[in-house]
């Protein structure tokens, strides 16, 4: 059984715990928060007895193999690398961190302490997101993927209303690329690695991160393009297009329909049954690679976050979003 603490008391937590609930292999053992009510309260909801108000503590104790770190982004790096230098496993939420320099480090502790580090990008590790990969070669030679990920954010209604929230401060590394804009570049990488070009447009609200862009990025023989915003909303699907047909996507971050549709109008539902919570198969991995012995994931690969990392840097640099963990 692998024992686990949390870092972060959120909404995203709660789901990451239940999806969590259903991996067999998989233990809560201690609650993190800066506040010991808070820690008390929530860990109380789960039945756990350990609670932490310092996170050294929570790291050297025996009590914990691993840990879910879902603190804001900013603070990624520096609370992951407390639990690796104290040889404990990490999964933490994506972004994993506010930049590739800080990605580099984490991974560099990890690999010196020989303990698993990785990203909770939920959406790779989908049965469908497998079922896309089994099946891609069915629409040819693949020359242009479209991912759009739009939707309107309640806390942008807050924002206009002069009420600032986490989720659009520049000082936690966040905006709609880190939150959503991520979910259209993961997949792209894990299917086809790194661009050669990265091309980036979007608009800047004026806390400085970003609202909405739109990404070109260019690869041999294809090109990428991704549409992100939390200040729209669109229902369009995300498509994978070959020369003899393309893959739809119903929801890019979800993935609960998939679908070949072939240039002679034929439809394949390439579909498989799946848990509504894709967050279990995340933590589903993070628990079967710690018991097995693994230090890195061959899907979520330190390779394709340095990869993600980099174009998130580039386009970051392009629109002209830029964060204190930056300087």
């Amino acid at each position: 059984m692998v024992r686990f603490g949390i870092v972060g008391t959120n909404w995203i937590t709660e789901k990451f715990l239940d999806g969590a609930s259903l991996v067999e292999n998989l233990t809560l053992s201690a609650v993190y928060s800066r506040k010991s009510e808070t820690a008390e309260e929530f860990a109380g909801k789960y039945g756990v007895e350990n609670t932490f108000t310092d996170l050294e503590s929570m790291a050297k104790s025996d009590l914990i193999d691993a840990v879910y770190i879902a603190s804001p982004n900013s603070l990624h790096a520096e609370q992951a690398q407390i639990f690796l230098r104290n040889k404990k496993h990490v999964i933490c939420e994506k972004p994993i961190a506010s930049n590739s320099r800080e990605l580099k480090q984490m991974i560099h502790t990890a690999k010196e302490n020989n303990v698993l580090l990785m990203e909770a990008m939920k959406s790779t590790f989908l049965p469908n997101f497998q079922s896309v990969q089994e099946n891609i070669h069915k629409i040819g030679k693949v020359r242009k993927f479209f991912a759009n990920y739009c939707q309107y954010s309640s806390r942008y209604d807050a924002y206009k209303e002069g009420n600032v929230l986490n989720a659009f401060k520049p000082e936690f590394s966040n905006g709609a690329l880190m939150d959503i804009g991520i979910y259209c570049i993961y997949p792209l990488v894990v299917l086809f690695g790194k661009p050669s070009r990265v091309q980036a447009n979007g608009f800047l609200l004026d806390t400085g991160v970003d609202g909405e862009g739109s990404v070109l990025l260019t690869y041999e023989g294809m090109e990428a393009t991704v549409m992100y915003s939390k200040i729209t909303e669109s229902t369009l699907p995300s498509e994978i297009q070959g020369e003899d047909g393309n893959i739809r996507i119903d929801r890019i971050s979800t993935q609960e329909k998939v679908e070949i549709h072939r240039r002679d109008g034929s439809i394949e539902d390439i579909t498989v049954k799946q848990v509504s919570n894709g967050m279990h198969y995340e933590a589903k991995e993070f628990a079967d690679l710690i018991q097995a012995g693994k230090t890195e994931s061959d899907k979520n690969t330190f390779s394709n976050s340095m990869i993600v990392m980099e174009i998130l840097d580039e386009v970051r640099k392009q629109i002209g979003v830029v964060y204190p963990g930056d300087r």
